[in-house]
């Protein structure tokens, strides 16, 4: 099932699968088909419209996406990122316990499907250029500014 919202980095397209929300891609357009409306996807649209209203820091969701345990690894430490900070990609590895594994930290977060809830917009570069992003580094960029505008309020 599959629901849609309009947001400041475009329109998001949540996935449910089995309970869960599985994906969430920023895609072109809104699509003609209607949002499915599940208590879950529900859930994920408000807490959403909250992160991008400025009301909303951490999101309380049920996540679920395949991966390899070097992945899952990745993706659990993304989640203890505080909101509106910024950890780098080395500081990332040495926290999964890989502290040469770098470029595989960043090649397991590029795979990450649950872009935005699983903040992997929040790991950049050693020396704090914003490293790579999925959806491209204006948005990467677009998502650490409204945290950063935002952490006072909170």
């Amino acid at each position: 099932m599959k629901a849609f919202l309009q947001s400041p980095v475009g329109v998001i397209e949540l996935e449910e699968t089995d309970g869960y929300i599985s994906a969430l891609r920023v895609i072109s357009q809104m699509p003609e088909q209607q949002s499915a409306s599940t208590p879950v996807l529900d859930e994920a649209v408000k807490q959403l419209n909250e992160y991008f209203a400025g009301t909303r820091k951490d999101f309380d969701l049920p996540l679920k996406q395949a991966g390899t345990p070097f992945q899952q690894k990745a993706w659990e430490y993304l989640s203890t990122i505080p909101y509106g900070e910024t950890v780098s990609y080395k500081a990332e590895a040495s926290s999964i316990g890989s502290p040469n594994g770098c470029r595989a930290v960043g090649s397991a977060n590029g795979k990450n499907n649950i872009a935005i809830i699983v903040p992997c917009h929040r790991v950049v570069n050693e020396g704090g250029s914003l490293g790579g992003y999925a959806y491209g580094l204006e948005m990467k960029k677009k998502l650490l500014d409204l945290e950063s505008r935002q952490k006072s309020l909170f």
